[in-house]
């Protein structure tokens, strides 16, 4: 087998108690933080002089973490416009199932999350849509219909 399974997805943040907030009102859990820094942290990263406070955030279900990054050294580098459609080529989303769509989108507004397109259903399977996060990160969010 070549892998056991996906460890974390990493997102660089430039604010990154904004981003632990806007994660933890989704519903995932901050698992700890840290500062990384060092000789080992620059060879893996290839980045000179590397400074990065990092916070691990763990789903409900302990299956999946997204691990925040806020780069102090050097400073991170914007690659995109920071209101990229749902089209730009790269790492778009990350996709969440909810119990109550509705509730969580109420709740994500307060964080400054904006709705990318609108609420819609899927047949008769889900109630699905996009929110656009702190970062201009695009989050899903997928309610399964009974």
């Amino acid at each position: 087998m070549a892998i056991q399974r996906m460890e974390n997805v990493g997102i660089v943040v430039a604010d990154l108690e904004a981003a632990v907030a806007f994660f933890v009102e989704l519903g995932m859990e901050l698992e700890g933080k840290t500062t990384v820094e060092g000789r080992w942290a620059a060879r893996i990263s290839g980045l000179d002089d590397v400074r990065v406070d990092v916070a691990m955030m763990r789903t409900p279900d302990g299956h999946s973490r997204l691990e925040l990054m806020q780069f102090h050294t050097p400073t991170a580098v914007s690659a995109e416009p920071k209101n990229s459609p749902a089209n730009t080529l790269g790492i778009r989303r990350i996709m969440f199932a909810v119990d109550d769509i509705e509730d969580v989108l109420a709740r994500l507004r307060t964080h400054g999350a904006e709705l990318v397109g609108e609420l819609e259903r899927y047949e008769d399977s889900y109630r699905l849509c996009y929110v656009r996060g702190p970062e201009g990160i695009i989050v899903a969010l997928a309610e399964q219909l009974s």
